[in-house]
């Protein structure tokens, strides 16, 4: 059997000894170099597929060669420009059987925070987020054994929040492991109230003991935004013990941050030695096919008849920035615009009407237009324009959001139909009620009367 029919059976045999998941991530992209008489020479894939393959897949690997050629191969890692690689055969339409055998028994009585909607599966995978997926799903799959912590990081939007979940939702189908997600916001409110004293003895002790079993009681901790924990310095030392408690005893941690570790510059020395112990990952700007791709994944999933051509995607992907959420919301914009002006067959200049201000992240704005407002209004509370435009209703956020409201109703001539589309799809009714609130309240409330009055200055600068 010559070594391309060689590599073509390994592939077909691992492909059904493992799960699709487990051979598309470490399998699947791997090239073969070279065949000779001991050994198999593989393009090196990186350090993160590189290790899953020789320290959780060897004893596979071994025994499916032996299966395939009756002798024992040593595989070996090379750099692909030293080599001329055969044509590699294609493995296609294989049936994939799962063989883990785990207990699928659940934690009782536990709340593990996890959304399930983020898996794997659904994921959408490009160059700029690879590595990341890889590590996450590494950790996934061997939990507290091979990268411990795991660190991901990058800007705002990316999907390192749905690696997160991705990772836990994993561990919880294919174990009994208990995962907890949390962000550094909760953690450090709850280790407030912890402090606190409440003047009864017995009550501070049941809330020390109820936070440190929340915390430290589990196998896995998933911490979302720690750069938020930078001004805390008494939380970072709760964290540090928390951190050092679960390492200790072999238990997985698992931290996002909007920055690397050494941008963490408020963090104390020994927490961020800490976060480099394991292995970084970070998730980069995606490319414009990955942009194509996400763009077109969630038009998949979406329960709606509207239907994208080319030239409107390729318009979102160069056009809508590279925040993986401004994608997604470009396309909820599209949907409400043509629900709204009752259009069927949604054309070019459709969208960019649609998407004028949320084209290039909002970049450029004309005298007093929503955009506009909606930035300074922003700045001013200190939120950013998806708590204007998204689904929280926090007391904060919902009056900046009517505020905001006002103020397009005011200094716009835009109607109530548009400033709701832009404020996330909402009814003009929602708008109608956003101006009556705020237009009486300002008769009455001098706080609120000179919070407009700088608002208005601020917009005339």
């Amino acid at each position: 059997m010559d070594e391309v029919n060689v590599w073509q059976s390994f592939l077909s045999q691992i492909n059904d000894k493992v799960s699709s998941l487990s051979f598309n991530t470490w399998f699947k992209g791997l090239k073969l170099l070279k065949i000779s008489d001991n050994e198999i020479i593989i393009a090196d894939p990186g350090k993160t597929i590189k290790d899953q393959l020789t320290i959780y897949y060897k004893d596979l690997i071994d025994e499916t060669l032996i299966e395939i050629t009756g002798k024992s191969y040593k595989m070996i890692f090379k750099d692909e420009n030293m080599y001329e690689p055969p044509e590699i055969i294609s493995v296609n339409n294989i049936s994939v059987v799962n063989t883990l055998e785990i207990d699928k028994k659940k934690i009782n009585d536990y709340k593990s925070n996890l959304n399930p909607k983020y898996t794997f599966d659904n994921f959408v995978v490009g160059e700029s987020n690879r590595y990341a997926f890889s590590s996450s799903l590494a950790v996934a799959q061997n939990p507290g054994k091979l990268y411990n912590p795991l660190f991901i990081y990058g800007k705002s939007g990316l999907g390192k929040t749905h690696l997160m979940h991705a990772i836990g939702n994993y561990i919880t189908e294919n174990s009994n492991l208990k995962v907890l997600y949390t962000d550094a916001d909760t953690f450090m409110n709850e280790f407030v109230k912890m402090t606190r004293d409440t003047g009864d003895k017995d009550q501070n002790l049941s809330y020390i003991e109820l936070f440190k079993n929340k915390y430290r009681d589990i196998d896995v901790l998933m911490i979302d935004e720690i750069q938020f924990l930078g001004s805390a310095t008494a939380t970072q030392q709760e964290f540090t013990n928390t951190f050092n408690s679960l390492y200790y005893n072999d238990k997985q941690i698992i931290i996002c941050s909007d920055r690397s570790v050494n941008d963490l510059k408020m963090f104390e020395e020994r927490l961020r030695t800490r976060f480099n112990w394991g292995l970084k990952a970070i998730i980069n700007v995606p490319e414009y096919e990955l942009k194509v791709k996400i763009i077109k994944n969630k038009m998949k999933n979406i329960d709606s008849m509207m239907d994208l051509s080319d030239d409107i995607i390729d318009f979102i992907a160069s056009n809508c920035g590279s925040d993986v959420r401004n994608l997604e919301g470009s396309i909820t914009r599209l949907q409400a615009y043509a629900a709204i002006m009752n259009i069927k067959n949604l054309k070019l200049e459709d969208a960019i009407e649609a998407l004028d201000e949320y084209a290039n992240g909002r970049g450029t704005f004309t005298d007093n237009s929503i955009g506009k407002i909606m930035s300074i209004v922003a700045n001013y509370f200190n939120l950013s324009i998806d708590d204007l435009t998204g689904k929280r209703r926090s007391k904060e956020i919902a009056n900046a959001r009517m505020i905001a409201m006002y103020l397009c109703k005011l200094l716009t001539e835009e109607t109530l139909e548009r400033i709701g589309l832009e404020f996330g799809g909402r009814d003009h009714s929602t708008v109608i009620h956003a101006c009556e609130k705020i237009g009486d309240d300002v008769k009455t409330n001098g706080e609120l009367e000179k919070i407009i009055s700088e608002l208005k200055v601020k917009m005339s600068e």
